[in-house]
This record gives structure tokens, sequence and C-alpha cells, in this order.
């Protein structure tokens, strides 16, 4: 099994981000939580450009992947989880929650350093929330992001097949919490505390501040409780809370070519250095 994960990565990976989004997007259709305020046509073209973008800009960059970089480790035995002895199961179970625990950490640090956040905020300055905004990343965190995602792995040595599995749950993930569906009340209620759900991300992209800077995990939603960044609603309520930043939400930040500029835009003093954020 593990050697198949790993000698079909790419098109396990590939039919499941197609085959999330597409499910996820015909769901947002035909029951959609909030209204939108932007229609798609006005957004997708640049949320799904910049993905593209960033894929090939990955390929050209990088000279190997992550879960190739966990293969490597694994067969020199590099690495805290190929120095001990485990079941494979219980490694693979390890090597998930370390990896997940990273990317939370990680997240929560392109909100706290002023650079990463002006790359970050590319990510928030959407004024709406469905499948295409979990695509929606400036090339320069997805790069940092991956050396970051690096450095975890040649310290853990997880089994290939962990970050296999792992890479197809993060994609699947951020495409169904950052979509616009509705859930049953109980349900959404239980399954949050198992995995990060789309009521529960979609507060991590309020423009108050002190809501975007809570609920940073994107699988698992322990790390939120445990860590004490969770949010359980927002002070506006799902239906009426105002998505995005109170800056940069001019339409020209919709196209490709200023979203890659983002980071170099001035915050007029409305970003990160206020406490909080209001309504106007």
């Amino acid at each position: 099994m593990s050697e198949f994960l790993v000698d079909y990565e790419t098109a396990i990976r590939l039919l499941a981000f197609v085959g999330i989004f597409a499910l996820m997007a015909l769901w947002e259709q035909v029951a959609p939580r909030r209204q939108r305020t932007v229609p798609r046509s006005q957004r997708w073209p640049g949320n799904l450009g910049v993905a593209v973008f960033n894929t090939a800009l990955l390929r050209l960059v990088l000279p190997t992947t992550a879960v190739a970089m966990a293969f490597a480790m694994e067969a020199r035995g590099v690495g805290l989880l190929n120095a001990v002895q485990l079941p494979p199961w219980l490694a693979m179970v390890i090597a998930l929650l370390v990896l997940d625990l990273a990317i939370y950490l990680q997240h929560l640090l392109f909100h706290a350093v002023p650079l990463f956040w002006r790359l970050h905020r590319m990510h928030h300055a959407d004024v709406d929330m469905d499948v295409s905004n979990g695509l929606r990343f400036h090339p320069l965190e997805i790069v940092l992001s991956m050396g970051i995602k690096f450095a975890v792995i040649a310290a853990l040595g997880p089994p290939a097949a962990a970050v296999v599995v792992f890479e197809v749950l993060l994609n699947a993930l951020a495409i169904f919490n950052h979509s616009n569906v509705h859930l049953p009340t109980r349900l959404e209620r239980w399954l949050r505390w198992l995995v990060v759900t789309p009521d529960m991300h979609r507060i991590h992209h309020s423009w108050h501040r002190a809501e975007h800077d809570r609920n940073y995990g994107f699988n698992l939603s322990i790390w939120d409780r445990l860590f004490a960044t969770y949010c359980a609603q927002p002070r506006d309520g799902q239906l009426e809370m105002t998505l995005g930043l109170p800056i940069l939400r001019e339409p020209k930040w919709r196209r490709l070519d200023q979203m890659l500029l983002l980071p170099l835009a001035a915050d007029d003093g409305a970003d990160k250095n206020r406490p909080d954020q209001r309504h106007p």
C-alpha cells in the first residue's frame, strides 16, 4: 500500500483535488451558506490563475517534492521517526499529527510576523469565501511554506506514504473548509470537534482582527482548542459577518497581476497595526 501511494502520488493528488473541488463547487451552488457579494466570474479567474502560477513556480524553483524528500530521508534513515523502531501504523499517525501541527504553527507565524503577513494577506483580501479561496495564496508564501515543510520532514523523517496522505488531506480539507456550503447545525457542531468546518474557518476570514487572528487550523480543530486560539462564533453572525480586510477591497485586487503585487500595497495604517477592526 505504501509503495502504491508513493508511486502514484501525482495521480492520487490530482484525482483527489479535482474530485473534491468539483463536489464542493456543486454543493455550494446548490446549497450555499451565504449569499455572494461578488460573482464567481469576477473572482475565480484570479484565484484559479494564481493556483496554476504557483504550481508551475514550484516545479521550476524547487528540485523535489515533499513526498520525494520524505522518501529520500526514509532511504537514508534520517529524521526522528527513522531513528526509532515503531509499528508502521504508529509512525503514520505520529507523522500526520506532527505535520498538521506544523501547518498550524506556520499559519500562526504568517499572521504574527509583519513581513510574512504582507504575503499572507493576499489570502485574506478576498471579499468572499468559496472553494477558490482555498487556492488563493501568494507565490512567495507558497515557496516559504514548502521550505518550512521540507525542514519539518528532514527533522521528523516521516514515512513517505504518510506525506502523501497528509498532502491529499491538506488539499481536500482546505477546499472543504473554505467552501460556502450549508451543513446541518447538529452535524457541523459535532464535526468541528474533529476537523475544521467551513463555519469555523470562515471566522478566520472576518475583517475583525480579533477574529481573523483565531481558528488557524487547516485540518484538525484540536490545535486551536489546545493553544487557546479557538473562536466558536463571529460577533456579527455567520450570515452578516464581513469577510476580507478593511483595506484592499477594490476590484483591482481580484486581478492576477495586482494580486501578485499586493504585498507591496500600502496598508494605510489600517492593517495589523490596530488592535481590532470594526465596522465604519
